[in-house]
């Protein structure tokens, strides 16, 4: 069982993953992970954001161990690393250098202790459309801008971090006009995706809409 879980930042593509892969005993890919261990490793070394040669040499040279080390800094899940890997990921040759990794996932997907999985969820951008367009079941999360930067804003807030939610916005629509514009695989939905607005739902509403779904691939 192959799933991928496709749509803007903070649309709930974790939460659902994380359930998903528990209840199913699924492998976990979170696919902007090595967008986020590039655009990192560029900002720690000073490295400009716009070096499209450089943030393709970094993603050439990037192994498991790397992004797994790079996953513990605390700018790895703030606005910072989410820019860093916005800006990245619109590079071409960054993107074919990271798809293989992505893609032997689903090959042989396993558990972090090694063990084996009976499937994947992969959670990111293009999961459905570039990396597994293959997969059994395909969903398109999304929500408004407004509700997705307050979700942010509320997580910045918990983990102690300092900003604003006019910040939060702002860095919102302007990834969602990145993602959405780049030349190479732009955000969008795959042809038989499920298309999912979670503006007005909690996380069980969620689940609830996507467990038949599932179900009914099994």
């Amino acid at each position: 069982m192959i799933i991928t879980i496709d749509g803007p930042a903070a649309a709930g593509k974790g939460t659902i993953s994380s359930y998903l892969s528990q209840k199913y005993k699924l492998a976990y890919f979170d696919t902007g992970m090595v967008y986020r261990a590039v655009g990192l490793q560029m900002v720690l070394t000073g490295t400009d954001l716009q070096n499209k040669e450089a943030a393709a040499e970094i993603a050439r040279k990037l192994t498991f161990p790397q992004m797994m080390e790079l996953s513990l800094h605390p700018d790895f899940r703030s606005d910072i690393g989410g820019q860093a890997a916005s800006i990245v990921s619109a590079y071409p040759d960054v993107r074919s250098a990271l798809l293989k990794m992505q893609q032997d996932f689903a090959l042989n997907p396993v558990f972090a202790d090694g063990s084996k999985a009976n499937g994947v969820v992969y959670d990111g951008r293009d999961t459905g459309t570039v990396v597994c367009p293959h997969a059994d079941l395909k969903l398109f999360v999304t929500a408004s801008a407004e509700v997705r930067a307050m979700r942010r804003y509320k997580e910045f807030l918990q983990k102690g971090m300092s900003t604003s939610y006019d910040k939060v916005l702002q860095d919102m629509v302007s990834r969602d006009q990145r993602d959405s514009n780049r030349s190479s695989a732009p955000l969008k939905p795959a042809e038989d995706a499920v298309i999912i607005d979670t503006s007005e739902l909690n996380i069980d509403e969620v689940i609830a809409v996507i467990i038949p779904l599932v179900e009914a691939k099994l």
